[in-house]
């Protein structure tokens, strides 16, 4: 084990970092057709391809998750992702082509460095998913994780760094579930035993007052597991993972955050648990343990991270 979501078969992650201008991508590739869902609780989402996760939808696998600076504008790396898939003829079969499916969401980063003139774009994408693998993941300034901030309450000049995280666990039955994360949040980074801030606002006496940036947030998450699920059961996995945020953010789900978590299946559709009772067991037990893995990766993540274009990093 690794430690990070790449402990899933079938899960190779991918990074495309640019830290002379603070941006950069992430993708999560299923090498397996993966069943996804998803859970947005940020009031500020910027996203692309969710429907399609939504339970009632007919889409029954996911190609790749792609996580991505640039706000909006950083929404076309997933041009990239698309066409790296597509060149490899991975993709729903339409019966005239196959289309990749690629659920995409991205942080407001455009007040770090020089993002807000340059974006991650299609040719981020593709680089990024050149770049995956099944190895461990690299953590902190890296991909979306690079203009990663927290604690803006104060306002992004009293923001200190985020990044980019991942974490595993596998449990007594041999199910793994992982975790990656990209920590961008309004909020402040609670250490779950101390309830210490180990990263946020560096006036936070001032905490009360209005950002000057108030988009510039989100935390986005992607869980993974090698379980079978029904896309109803992987949606519910998705939104008790929330329950992890909450364990180390604060506040969260602001109407200034654009907080979203994926959540993607890899176990074969043959070995699902038919009987109610049963799956919803299943079901309680992966997202108590999506929700703990995906703490520790946000922790992960400001931990990992360093100073960048005059923003400090937690200090270990």
């Amino acid at each position: 084990m690794q430690d990070t979501i790449t402990d899933i078969a079938g899960i190779r992650v991918g990074h495309d970092t640019n830290e002379e201008v603070g941006t950069g991508c992430t993708v999560v590739l299923c090498d397996t057709p993966a069943v996804g869902g998803v859970d947005i609780t940020g009031g500020q989402p910027v996203t692309r391809e969710i429907a399609l996760l939504y339970p009632m939808t007919f889409a029954e696998e996911v190609h790749a998750i792609l996580l991505t600076g640039g706000s909006a504008f950083g929404l076309d790396a997933a041009t990239g992702v698309m066409r790296y898939l597509a060149e490899r003829n991975i993709g729903a079969d339409t019966g005239v082509a196959r289309v990749p499916l690629v659920p995409a969401a991205a942080i407001f980063d455009l007040p770090f460095g020089s993002a807000a003139r340059i974006h991650p774009d299609a040719e981020a994408g593709y680089r990024a998913c050149a770049q995956a693998t099944t190895g461990s993941v690299a953590q902190g300034n890296v991909g979306v994780g690079t203009g990663a901030t927290v604690g803006k309450m104060a306002g992004f000049a009293s923001a200190m760094k985020g990044g980019l995280g991942s974490a595993s666990v596998q449990l007594s039955d041999g199910t793994i579930v992982g975790a990656l994360v990209v920590v961008n949040a309004l909020g402040d980074v609670i250490d779950p035993q101390t309830q210490q801030v180990i990263a946020g606002a560096r006036n936070p006496a001032e905490s009360n007052v209005l950002p000057s940036h108030p988009l510039s947030n989100t935390t986005l998450a992607v869980i993974a597991t090698n379980a079978s699920l029904s896309k109803e059961g992987i949606n519910k996995v998705a939104q008790m993972a929330r329950n992890g945020m909450a364990q180390v953010i604060f506040p969260l789900n602001t109407m200034f955050d654009g907080d979203a978590i994926f959540a993607l299946a890899l176990g074969p559709g043959s070995q699902r648990l038919l009987d109610p009772l049963s799956a919803a067991v299943q079901i309680n037990t992966l997202g108590a343990a999506a929700a703990t893995t995906l703490a520790r990766a946000i922790i992960k993540a400001v931990h990992s991270a360093t100073d960048l274009h005059g923003v400090p990093a937690a200090r270990k």
